[in-house]
């Protein structure tokens, strides 16, 4: 409710889905050649197909999707906003027939932390009982997650209706274990980040926000209902009558037209309309309302609590608010200190959907023989070495690209970090490919310059 009527938080669940995924993170093959046994060569070409592989899936929406309306990026922004909205979100692992255009079976699907529950056979028959046991092997489910004797997850259960769905449908219960007997390879992924030991379901990133974010909105309409109500003229018909007549029909309600045409004829009616004048009786006179300004103090209470949602939410108020009114530094220790939160989901959204989706797919790849990994079945280590990858994500944003281009430039020039680095983590760009890009770009150029200024190039 709060996501989709208040602004604020809004604010905080989209600034993450655009900091964080914008408009994709973006797979780049990171082999260790080394294990692998291959040339610098070798290890090109082998990334530069896979990658071709790879977009070739994750760029189509009916190639990766299960419900054909997203493409991975598409499904990126959908997991981390569903994450953060409800604590915690699924992606099934389906498997369809391949096509002309689609030679691998893999497709995502999506899963609402709704739809994972505990089935109400399992406990006490109550359907939204939240603990129970599979009968079958004795497992305990907590809300929905199954888990072993040893308290490790090994299934999820999926209803197949949302809760209090209407109109009514029977609801089947689903039980998916989280890894195939054979292959190991993951049949659902859970996108969540614990808080406490034992945690098997995830807490809305609003959780300790939802108090004062209500609280807020509610104040906010009640400032901006006094503002409208204020903005209205209300008017007194001061008369002599006497004071023992019952007054009637002494109060017009005008009309919203606003036409000449609607006002009023009755001699006991008084309106207000567009360019009118308005005959009193003798002893009557008309006397207005004065409209106050709400609560001057609103602006003050309101940033004072941004401020407060902010260190909850660790973003601080110029990125919650989009106001950078301060200094050059404080705007930049904003910026930077909001890096490190939207870095660290990052980092989880990769490790708990990215990666294990790349894996899967390079899996089927080889399985099918579209991309050739030798020993990819037979050692782990050999397997862990041909699914490297490294992810690209939209850059830090930068207040002043000078000063940030020549820190970039101490850095390298003392080994302190690599072009490669800084070309990932503050341009979502890769150096290599750069680097490639402008040898083409100065070939053209040194073809089209005069040969008296080609030495100059």
């Amino acid at each position: 409710m709060l996501t989709m009527s208040t602004p604020l938080a809004a604010s905080a669940i989209n600034t993450n889905r655009t900091k964080v995924v914008g408009t994709g993170l973006h797979m780049r093959c990171a082999i260790n050649r080394e294990i692998l046994g291959l040339s610098e060569e070798q290890a090109i070409k082998w990334q530069k197909k896979t990658e071709a592989e790879w977009e070739m899936w994750a760029k189509k929406k009916r190639s990766c999707d299960a419900l054909g309306l997203n493409n991975f990026y598409g499904l990126q922004q959908l997991a981390i906003k569903a994450w953060l909205t409800s604590g915690d979100v699924f992606a099934l692992f389906k498997r369809y027939e391949p096509t002309k255009m689609n030679p691998y079976t893999l497709r995502i699907h999506m899963i609402e932390a709704d739809r994972v529950a505990t089935p109400c056979d399992a406990g006490t028959g109550i359907s939204s009982n939240t603990l129970g046991k599979n009968t079958k092997n004795g497992n305990r489910i907590f809300d929905g997650v199954e888990v072993d004797k040893n308290n490790q997850v090994v299934a999820y259960h999926i209803r197949s209706t949302y809760p209090d769905q209407l109109p009514t449908e029977k609801t089947e219960w689903y039980r998916i274990p989280t890894v195939g007997e054979e292959t190991e390879l993951p049949n659902i992924l859970h996108i969540m980040d614990a808080e406490r030991p034992d945690q098997y379901r995830g807490v809305t990133y609003l959780a300790q926000a939802i108090e004062p974010l209500l609280q807020l909105r509610r104040y906010t309409e009640a400032q901006l209902m006094a503002a409208i109500i204020q903005s209205f003229y209300t008017a007194w018909i001061v008369t002599e009558a006497p004071s023992n007549m019952i007054p009637m029909n002494e109060v017009g309600g005008g009309d919203d037209s606003g036409s000449l045409e609607d006002i009023s004829e009755s001699e006991n009616e008084y309106e207000l309309g567009p360019g009118t004048v308005i005959h009193l009786k003798e002893g009557e006179k008309i006397e207005f309302g004065n409209p106050n300004i709400p609560t001057s103090g609103f602006d003050v209470f309101f940033k004072e609590m941004c401020k407060q949602l902010g260190c909850g939410l660790e973003m601080p108020y110029d990125i919650l608010v989009k106001e950078f009114n301060s200094s050059y530094s404080s705007a930049k220790g904003a910026l930077e200190e909001a890096w490190e939160a939207f870095k660290m989901r990052r980092s989880w959204l990769v490790d708990d959907f990215c990666q294990p989706t790349y894996e899967t797919w390079l899996a089927e790849a080889v399985a099918i023989g579209r991309i050739k990994a030798p020993g990819f079945w037979n050692d782990p280590l050999i397997r862990e070495a041909w699914c490297g990858a490294h992810w690209y994500g939209p850059a830090q944003t930068h207040l002043d690209p000078v000063k940030e281009a020549t820190a970039n430039k101490i850095l390298v020039t003392n080994g302190w970090k690599t072009n490669e680095q800084v070309a990932r983590e503050h341009y979502d760009s890769s150096f290599n490919e750069n680097v490639e890009e402008l040898k083409k770009e100065n070939q053209k150029l040194n073809a089209a310059m005069p040969k008296e200024e080609k030495g100059n190039v």
